[in-house]
């Protein structure tokens, strides 16, 4: 079965860096006419702020006006935040929660709406193995991303019967700048694979860091037609670090 994503006109955020990048290149290989956006513009990206909703549905409806009907939506935009909750300030929780869950839902409801009167489409949000395990000093990043997660699977029970998919990526440690900007050293690799038994966070079990390319596989199957009678699913794409059953 082919993925069915040639010529479909397929809206991602976050796609300057990192997975949102490596989920625009592997939707351009396969066809799909991709609508890349992030917080700057840049070759060939459009500049979107996702916590902007006026910003967000005027785009929506340009496309749909100008370009043709949005087939899919991936949501990829994310922050990143640590420190001990006690210290965490009203602002720092706010612009996490602006952009992981206020601006996933604003992307959702934009392109729900011309979705659900085609009766069609598909959505997939990339959220993280931290919304279903605490994570030592990372509060606000865990809770944003379990809220996501949350919403994802309530809009999914929604639009089902319009025959519009909502689903969910939760990747796990990836090579990407937000992975590697919380290293002290060199070693930051080795001690994420082993597991940080002083922070309660377990390693590993396939012995390696993911890379964004792997992740953004996960994001293609959800959004093709090979994913065609599975919505309101959380896959984890995290080597087993989380030891899900």
């Amino acid at each position: 079965m082919t993925s069915g994503l040639d010529g479909k006109l397929v809206l991602v955020t976050g796609a300057a860096g990192g997975i949102g990048l490596a989920v625009t290149q592997a939707l351009r290989e396969e066809g799909a006419q991709v609508l890349a956006t992030d917080h700057f513009a840049g070759d060939g990206i459009t500049a979107l702020d996702v916590t902007d909703s006026s910003a967000v549905d005027a785009y929506v409806e340009q496309v749909e006006r100008d370009w043709g009907p949005i087939y899919g939506a991936i949501n990829v935009a994310g922050v990143l935040a640590t420190g001990f909750a006690h210290e965490t300030s009203d602002a720092e929780w706010d612009r996490v929660f602006a952009v992981n869950t206020k601006g996933v839902f604003h992307v959702c409801r934009a392109v729900a709406r011309p979705m659900r009167e085609r009766r069609g489409g598909c959505i997939v949000t990339v959220g993280s193995n931290a919304a279903g395990v605490p994570r030592h000093s990372m509060a606000a990043y865990c809770a944003s991303k379990a809220a996501t997660h949350m919403f994802i699977r309530c809009l999914g029970l929604e639009l089902g019967a319009f025959g519009i998919r909502c689903n969910t990526v939760a990747p796990g440690s990836t090579m990407t700048a937000m992975q590697t900007g919380m290293w002290a050293d060199e070693n930051g690799a080795a001690s994420v694979i082993a597991g940080q038994p002083e922070m309660f966070k377990a390693g590993i079990p396939l012995g390696k860091i993911a890379q964004p390319q792997e992740v953004a596989q996960a994001v293609l199957f959800l959004l093709s037609d090979r994913a065609s009678h599975i919505t309101m699913a959380d896959l984890y794409v995290d080597g087993g670090a989380t030891l899900r059953a």
